[in-house]
């Protein structure tokens, strides 16, 4: 008798209600945002399972629900309400649609549990192994329960039944005076210092003593810190990196 593995790819979470319009955003889906003549404020984003994402300047924003041509007005509106820009062109680009999809981070099926690879890293390696962005941390459903398990575990040995869902990993996203803006994955321990060097370093014009960092707290609202270089830095955080004052 031969035993079966089963692994799944981790479809992305809906909001409670929220409709899956064809012509609307949705959690999961990613979205390239412009400001026009305000390149800093260019914005590479996947919404979260609360239907918002991070923008520079403004924090969280809500764009589940909306189409691209309403997120743009809704993005350009809370720049104007903070008194960033006078009169923003902001345009918005829906650039993968995950919402009324599944994330393909390794091959899906069925597998045979075989004596070379029974063990959770053999059989990852054997389905492919996890795409850049993956967790390493992968959740094993066995007899109606679950568990976070590392991927690199070599003593998990797998049963017959099991199903494996792959997630992405954490991110956090860092703008301003940096080399390269944009998400990068978090590490555990990481500092504000390592962040910066992963985005590139500092520009010339940016400052190090200027650094400031959104972070949504347990209430769900988006604050912004005063950030020191040895802060740790925690997923979805936002690091922006302002202009020294001389």
């Amino acid at each position: 008798m031969i035993r079966i593995v089963t692994v799944l790819l981790l479809s992305a979470l809906a909001l409670p209600g929220l409709a899956q319009n064809p012509d609307k955003l949705g959690p999961g889906d990613t979205v390239h945002v412009v400001v026009y003549q305000q390149p800093d404020l260019t914005t590479d984003a996947r919404i979260n399972e609360r239907g918002s994402i991070e923008m520079p300047l403004i924090g969280g924003i809500k764009l589940a629900g909306l189409s691209t041509a309403e997120a743009a007005s809704a993005i350009a509106d809370a720049l104007k309400q903070g008194q960033y820009l006078k009169a923003p062109q902001v345009a918005v680009a829906l650039t993968t649609v995950r919402s009324r999809q599944v994330s393909m981070l390794l091959h899906p099926g069925r597998y045979p549990l075989e004596e070379s690879h029974s063990r959770l890293p053999d059989l990852i390696a054997a389905a492919g192994g996890i795409a850049a962005g993956g967790s390493e941390d992968v959740t094993v459903i066995r007899d109606g329960k679950s568990e976070k398990v590392n991927a690199l575990a070599k003593e998990y040995e797998l049963k017959a039944g099991d199903t494996i869902y792959i997630d992405r990993a954490p991110v956090f996203y860092i703008y301003g005076e940096v080399i390269h803006s944009g998400a990068y994955p978090v590490k555990a321990g990481m500092t504000v210092m390592q962040a910066i060097s992963i985005g590139g370093g500092i520009t010339p014009r940016g400052s190090e003593n200027r650094v400031k960092l959104r972070r949504v707290s347990p209430d769900g609202k988006t604050r912004e810190y005063d950030a020191t270089l040895i802060d740790q830095v925690k997923a979805d955080d936002v690091i922006f990196v302002k202009e020294s004052l001389f």
